[in-house]
This record gives C-alpha cells, structure tokens and sequence, in this order.
C-alpha cells in the first residue's frame, strides 16, 4: 500500500485547485499555537499547501517561509500569501540550515509520508532547523475520527473526487494517539504538549538540547 512521495506530489498537483476551494479557513487549534507565538524572527509552515496557515503564521513573523511538494498548491499559496517565501521541498529533506527557524508548524503531512523512515526523519528534520528555543506544532489524522473504526494505526489510501467525476487517490497513515505520541518521542523532539481534537492529534514541540 506505501505510495511514494512523487505520487503525493502529482496527485497533488492534479487536485490543487479543487483542493484549494475546500480548504479555505485555517484550523483552530492551529491558529491558537500561532496566537501564542511570541513576536520571532522565522516561521515556516512544512506542507504549507494553499498557504491558509501560512497567512496568519506570516502576520507573526518577521521572515516567513512556506514549504510543499505541490508546485501547482505553492503557486495558490503565492496569490494568498504576497510576502513569503515559498519553496518547493519534501519534508524529509528541508532545504534550511540547522537552527534557523524560531517557529514552525507542520500541520496535515506527516501521515501523507509514505514508509515510518520518512515519518521520522521529518520529525527529525523539525528538531535540526529549529532554534534551541524554537517551538513548532505537528499534527496528523488519528483513529480518533469518527470516519474510523479501528483503535491501532495503520495505512489506508482515500478517494479525492474532481468536479469532472475523475478519482485521484492519496495514501494517509492514520496514527492512534499513542503511537503518535510515541514517534514523537522516538525524534529528536521534545513532547511539551499533546492533544485530541477534531479527529486530529496535535503535539507542541521543542528540541531536546
């Protein structure tokens, strides 16, 4: 069932504009964690998409940076967020160097990652580029959500439907808020906080030096 990342990329980039006009709002819990970060140099939004986190992130710090496989999604997100500086990257590999980012959220991407390896070093990824007292906020879909009937994590592939009625399929790994809480203690982050909401687990997060 493991899908690669290229995969995630092209469905991505195939589905962006539909996607985009579902996915307007932000999401609350993840506009509290920008409402409590203080005035920082860098923020960075890993798996920005059409940038409708990044907006607000971009209202808090001075240098905003937004990340995503999806050129076609990077390229919405440039028409929403006028003043960020938005790549194209994998969250394996974050084009930035180590202790850079002062803040950094990673909201609705971990589980599109395809093998546990890659779901690691991103985490991993988090900790190297964010300052020593650099905080940042993960998310991921759990089996918590009423869509799901099982208690463990585990892989599954949904169905995205276009308005002309073609199917694109994407890979989600949906995690049980033990092990998410577990793989995030297994990274070289350290947990200060985790929640349940909305069908999601969110972790509040800092490095561990």
């Amino acid at each position: 069932m493991n899908r690669s990342k290229d995969e995630t990329r092209d469905v991505y980039n195939t589905i962006a504009d539909h996607f985009s006009e579902t996915r307007a709002n932000p999401w609350p819990e993840v506009m509290d964690f920008i409402d409590g970060i203080d005035a920082v140099q860098t923020g960075i939004d890993i798996g920005c998409g059409n940038g409708r986190h990044l907006n607000p992130l971009a209202n808090k710090v001075q240098v905003p940076i937004g990340i995503d496989v999806s050129e076609q999604l990077l390229k919405i997100a440039q028409k929403r967020v006028d003043e960020a500086t938005l790549l194209v990257g994998d969250a394996t590999r974050l084009p930035l160097a180590a202790g850079s980012v002062d803040a950094a959220i990673y909201v609705a991407t971990i589980h599109h990652l395809p093998t546990a390896a890659d779901r690691l070093q991103s985490l991993n990824e988090i900790a190297r580029i964010l300052q020593s007292d650099g905080t940042a906020l993960v998310s991921a879909w759990s089996t918590e959500h009423s869509r799901f009937d099982k208690t463990e994590s585990f892989d599954t592939t949904l169905e995205w439907t276009l308005p002309d009625g073609e199917i694109k399929t994407r890979f989600f790994h949906i995690y049980s808020p033990a092990d998410f809480k577990r793989k995030i203690e297994e990274s070289a982050l350290e947990l200060k906080e985790m929640e349940v909401s909305s069908g999601n687990c969110y972790a509040t997060v800092g490095t561990t030096e």
